[in-house]
């Protein structure tokens, strides 16, 4: 054993009783040692900690961060006599595997996520029945698929089965702002039809939505051309076209169909926004001589002051439809509308209500109005309990119903809007 090793144990586990005096520089020196052995394994161990996350993240060439080891080595050796031993198999980069480098499993796994929407209903007339209902479980796939493309993907289940909501890729960074949505998308109507049932304030889309698109609102199949702009304020334009099947639209029919949105915002100061947008849509159906025409026009005022933001916040919107189904060049025009406000009461609680007012989209006049007063308590962000009383009239006669919904949420979707 060299004489540095012995004066190492000696440092590490201390002298034998009786240390003679002329011993005690050599003594001073071996404490001093320790103490720097011990800052360098502290500084080697924390550099080994930063060589492995930056090895898996690949965020800097590994070789950098082993020249620096390298260096801090030399120094050790310098300091400890040369006794360090070589360590740089220890902190040398793992080689990589014939077939290429170990990828991370994680990183190539998409984002899953499901929502649960379960309602329970009670009826002041008539008889009760299906009281109770999981209106739907959704499920949810979203990822990157390339640098210039990604992909969302939701899948509802139902006591009917399993139905495509949306399955949909995107290009973002276009030329001129540009994005272009290829596959199956809810439409740009309005301002609530672009939102999933479990997301929107109420328990079901407004009633005019339903009246003239169908109960799950307006989607199609095709192509999707977003833009967005500042001129006076900012704006969002989308271009569509999508078969045009919808059964209450188009009675179903396979020719295509078109849609534009137009969407402008204004600030109106630090608490408050205005936004205003404008759309139109038009198909046909040759096989039942259809041609059919909407327009909408809907609103939001949103407050929410910047010092209570977690307690205080109110939003108020509107939107007003118009429909002409025109079959052989004879029909009538309708139209339906709903407003509707939200306000933050609480940390967790909102209190809203919303009125509905719509005409049958053809055929004879009928009209049905509903006012749906709200109670919203957010438990946490991955559980939302809701409550609702119904009051409607229909054909001169009124019915009232109250409603509990419970949505719970796991994975990144959460309770996004879309």
């Amino acid at each position: 054993m060299s004489r540095m090793t012995s004066l190492l144990v000696l440092g590490l586990f201390g002298a034998a009783p009786g240390v003679l005096p002329a011993q005690q520089p050599a003594q001073r020196q071996i404490d001093s040692l320790t103490v720097q052995l011990r800052v360098l394994r502290a500084r080697f161990d924390s550099l080994l900690k930063r060589v492995d996350s930056l090895t898996r993240a690949r965020a800097v060439p590994a070789d950098t961060v082993v020249d620096e080891l390298a260096a801090l080595r030399a120094a050790a050796q310098a300091a400890a006599g040369g006794v360090v031993r070589d360590t740089a198999a220890a902190i040398a980069p793992p080689a990589a595997p014939a077939e290429g480098r170990e990828r991370n499993q994680s990183v190539l796994n998409p984002e899953i996520s499901a929502t649960g929407d379960f309602r329970a209903y009670a009826q002041t007339e008539g008889p009760q029945q299906d009281n109770f209902a999981i209106e739907e479980v959704e499920i949810a796939f979203q990822s990157a698929l390339d640098p210039y493309s990604h992909t969302k993907i939701f899948a509802g289940l139902s006591d009917e089965g399993i139905d495509i909501e949306e399955a949909y890729f995107y290009y973002t960074g276009l030329p001129g702002r540009l994005r272009l949505d290829v596959g199956r998308f809810r439409q740009q109507l309005g301002e609530l039809n672009r939102w999933h049932l479990h997301a929107v304030p109420e328990i079901d889309y407004p009633l005019a939505l339903t009246t003239y698109t169908g109960a799950e609102g307006l989607a199609g199949t095709g192509l999707s051309l977003y833009w967005a702009g500042s001129l006076l304020g900012t704006q969002e334009l989308w271009m569509q076209g999508v078969v045009g099947d919808n059964d209450v639209l188009f009675d179903g029919g396979k020719r295509p169909a078109v849609l534009g949105h137009l969407n402008n915002f204004w600030n109106l100061g630090s608490s408050s926004y205005f936004q205003i947008g404008v759309t139109g849509m038009y198909g046909e159906n040759p096989d039942s001589a259809l041609k059919t025409t909407l327009g909408g026009i809907d609103a939001r005022f949103t407050w929410r002051p910047p010092a209570r933001a977690k307690y205080r916040e109110l939003t108020v919107r509107a939107e007003i439809y118009g429909i002409d189904k025109q079959r052989a060049g004879s029909g009538d025009a309708r139209y339906g509308y709903y407003a509707g406000t939200q306000y933050k009461i609480g940390s967790r609680w909102w209190a809203g209500v919303r009125y509905d007012y719509v005409e049958a989209p053809e055929g004879s006049l009928g009209i049905v109005q509903q006012v749906i007063p709200s109670l919203t308590f957010w438990q946490s962000e991955w559980v939302r309990l809701h409550g609702e009383y119904r009051w409607r009239r229909e054909a001169g006669a009124n019915t009232s119903q109250v409603a509990l919904q419970a949505v719970w949420s796991i994975g990144p979707h959460k309770h996004e809007t879309y």
